[in-house]
């Protein structure tokens, strides 16, 4: 199956955040296939977001790829400890990105808790720094655009059943009542 096309990213980051959900991650990192259904994103609206490395034009060598082509990532760490992956999404302003924030691992989920450890079926893949352990992504991922990328997004199956919540970001401490956090729910059976 082909990646989603540039064109999926040549929108605003908020949209392609809610358009992400559903869609499947895979990895092929570290010699291992991992990866799972995106159920959780948050967007980043770039030059007037104050959450966002972006905000007010900010360049620097750690988010140059910010301000790639939309389609391109953009990993960065986070406390110094958790690698955060993003997709960079073409939207006024400039530097808007989408973080993928958690997955329900579908596909190689034996490597996936080897690389997380002793956790919980639940605590794999839900929250960006997990995910990024989960699939692999570190820094190496920075500036590649996904459709040439050892990590890939994947259309979605059955969006349609896809329930979406819209709720404030998390984690942040600047523009945290915008409603830009994103999470999938499907319906029981």
């Amino acid at each position: 199956m082909k990646p989603l096309p540039l064109s999926f990213f040549r929108r605003p980051a908020a949209v392609v955040a809610r358009d992400l959900l559903g869609a499947t991650v895979i990895s092929t990192t570290g010699g291992s296939r991992t990866g799972g259904i995106i159920v959780e994103t948050e967007a980043y609206l770039g030059h007037d977001d104050p959450a966002s490395h972006a905000f007010q034009g900010r360049l620097h060598q750690g988010n140059r790829s910010l301000y790639g082509a939309p389609g391109t990532w953009y990993v960065y760490r986070s406390y110094g400890i958790h690698w955060c992956a993003n997709l960079v999404c073409d939207g006024s302003p400039a530097g808007g990105a989408v973080l993928l924030r958690g997955i329900i691992p579908s596909r190689g989920v034996e490597t996936i808790r080897q690389r997380r450890g002793a956790v919980h079926s639940r605590d794999l893949a839900n929250g960006p720094g997990k995910l990024c352990q989960a699939l692999g992504i570190t820094r190496a991922l920075d500036g590649l655009p996904m459709a040439s990328a050892p990590v890939r997004i994947l259309p979605g199956s059955d969006p349609e059943r896809l329930r979406v919540l819209t709720t404030p970001r998390i984690g942040i401490s600047k523009a945290i009542d915008w409603p830009l956090r994103f999470v999938g729910e499907w319906p029981m059976r």
